[in-house]
């Protein structure tokens, strides 16, 4: 074998390897989760772990059937993550076309808020943020934790969705423009559609954060709005941790987040894939 086939057959093999460690660090807690959630508490606390069990789905039933099931609590971080990205990418679509295309005055001081607002720390805007939901009453509602989680996931979409943007070719919407389309629908009919990746990326992110946020929802919640973040911490007391129900609950509230990325993969891919390329390219 050549010194250049012996060098890329070890490189390909370090890769494999890396990826496989890196697999690894996720597909390992996954099935341990999954394995304890068939098991009884008894097997859970048996010391070394059983390997070999009699499995059992009595976890999943008191999860999602028994008097503290999650049931509710996803039906609220549903409400709460799907309104949280409808009205995110509704406003950071066209505010992140502005900044990319749009002279506008005071751009760069108002580009360097957005952006400073993702610096400040989640924890030092918990008792703002009660106070100003209590005082509107706003507090243990849908419409309060959407807006508290707006102005965090906001910002970040915002300067997501800039990049790609600015990496669409301007001859295009010229071309529109030259052809007596609008502003508007040179954006609707040629720039949308060349960003259907980047926003599906955005919408999954976005989507993300707000299904696992947690500090938020503990505080700014109640009984009305427990979204299953909190909610799980209900298999979790001074007397006992229900480690079998808190596995089951745990993989439930996997699965809206796994079906997003299987609906949105194609998209999710070729906007990761695009930002890849002009990264590059830029080089």
């Amino acid at each position: 074998m050549r010194p250049g086939a012996a060098r890329a057959a070890m490189r390909g093999a370090a890769l494999m390897v890396a990826a496989g460690l890196l697999l690894a660090v996720w597909v390992v807690p996954v099935a341990l989760t999954l394995l304890t959630s068939f098991k009884n508490e008894k097997e859970v606390l048996a010391y070394p772990p059983s390997v070999v069990f009699e499995p059992t789905i009595k976890a999943y039933g008191a999860v999602l059937t028994g008097p503290t099931n999650i049931v509710p609590n996803l039906m609220s971080s549903l409400i709460v993550a799907i309104g949280t990205t409808l009205l995110t990418i509704v406003i950071a679509v066209p505010a992140a076309y502005a900044f990319a295309r749009l002279r506008l005055p005071g751009k760069k001081p108002v580009g360097f808020y957005v952006l400073a607002t993702q610096l400040v720390p989640p924890i030092g805007l918990i008792i703002p943020y009660f106070l100003i939901l209590n005082r509107v009453g706003w507090m243990d509602s849908y419409r309060g934790l959407i807006l508290i989680y707006l102005t965090f996931s906001l910002p970040f979409a915002i300067w997501l969705l800039v990049s790609y943007f600015e990496d669409i070719p301007r001859e295009m919407e010229e071309a529109a423009l030259l052809d007596r389309a609008s502003r508007w629908q040179a954006f609707w009919h040629v720039v949308l559609p060349q960003a259907r990746g980047a926003i599906a990326v955005t919408v999954t992110f976005v989507f993300l954060n707000a299904w696992n946020e947690f500090l938020f929802a503990v505080v700014l919640g109640g009984a009305t709005v427990k979204p299953v973040t909190v909610a799980m911490y209900n298999y979790i007391n001074t007397e006992q941790t229900q480690w079998a129900q808190l596995s089951a609950a745990a993989l439930v509230a996997m699965l809206p987040v796994i079906v997003l990325g299987i609906l949105a993969q194609k998209h999710i891919v070729s906007g990761l894939s695009a930002g890849a390329v002009k990264g590059v390219s830029r080089r």
